[in-house]
């Protein structure tokens, strides 16, 4: 076999594997969105066909116009919005610090920031709660805002810290000869040169605070202040919900958001995961 089959070959093996994990995600979002399209008659029936015999819409109506449901979308768009803003407002200047100021145990420090990431949030659920309830932080989204930049932080700083050592170091040293201060360098030059990092950054916060599910369902306890990831364990119980199909289509309307703005900005958050991987 000549190197050109065998490079055709695992070509080929790696577009069936990468078709096999595809179809391992959607096909649960296929089936949901076909539950979604039913009318409750189809439902009860337990017919097994894939495509729905009379679709309807009326299950999304139902949904989009409960304002119980509209609440918990805007709390979840305000709570992953104001912990990506806070993250990003913490993890610049931190960043800007690794990456230009050279100083004792700074690579043990870079990795012991990476290994907070690697703690999963059910661990610390107990000492979490209980440090909240002392500081009086729960059942607000000022507690569950804190946390989600406690979350993500890590992750920001090394994502920043990427896109800042791309950045020529000849340009600060020009204005700090101009008599620039440190925080104006970093404020007036290295600030609009990294915002394609700062934006990607932001982007992939969002996206993984929208998700989250286990803080605010440990903080939060009042129904009007739940953010969409654990009202919608709820929201088959109220407002006449409880049908399947109305249940399928509000998952939907959970799930796709952050399903296509990865879509959309794919490029923009590769590109910051990979940003200083090749210099030179």
């Amino acid at each position: 076999m000549t190197s050109e089959s065998r490079e055709k070959l695992w070509d080929l093996a790696t577009y069936l594997i990468a078709i096999i994990i595809a179809a391992f995600f959607l096909v649960p979002l296929l089936w949901l969105l076909s539950l979604a399209l039913r009318t409750r008659q189809e439902v009860f029936l337990g017919a097994s066909r894939f495509i729905p015999k009379r679709p309807t819409l009326g299950n999304f109506e139902q949904i989009l116009s409960d304002p119980a449901f509209m609440n918990y979308l805007w709390n979840g768009l305000k709570l992953s919005a104001l912990g990506g803003i806070g993250c990003l407002i913490v993890a610049a200047p931190a960043a800007y610090a690794f990456s230009r100021f050279h100083f004792q145990s700074r690579s043990s420090l870079m990795m012991s920031i990476l290994a907070f990431q690697m703690v999963s949030p059910l661990v610390i659920l107990v000492p979490l709660y209980r440090y909240m309830a002392t500081l009086g932080l729960l059942d607000g989204h000022f507690g569950v805002t804190m946390i989600y930049i406690a979350v993500s932080l890590p992750m920001a700083v090394w994502l920043l810290k990427s896109s800042i050592d791309g950045i020529p170091k000849s340009l600060e040293e020009a204005a700090q000869i101009d008599g620039c201060s440190r925080f104006g360098i970093f404020w007036r030059i290295t600030l609009p040169l990294v915002a394609p990092g700062l934006a990607s950054a932001f982007i992939l916060i969002m996206i993984l605070n929208w998700s989250q599910f286990l803080v605010p369902f440990l903080l939060l306890t009042t129904d009007s202040k739940l953010p969409i990831s654990v009202a919608i364990f709820t929201f088959a119980g109220t407002s006449n919900a409880s049908s399947t199909q109305v249940l399928a289509a509000a998952c939907l309307v959970a799930v796709v958001p952050a399903i296509v703005a990865f879509l959309l900005l794919q490029r923009m958050i590769v590109g910051a995961l990979t940003a200083g991987a090749v210099k030179g």
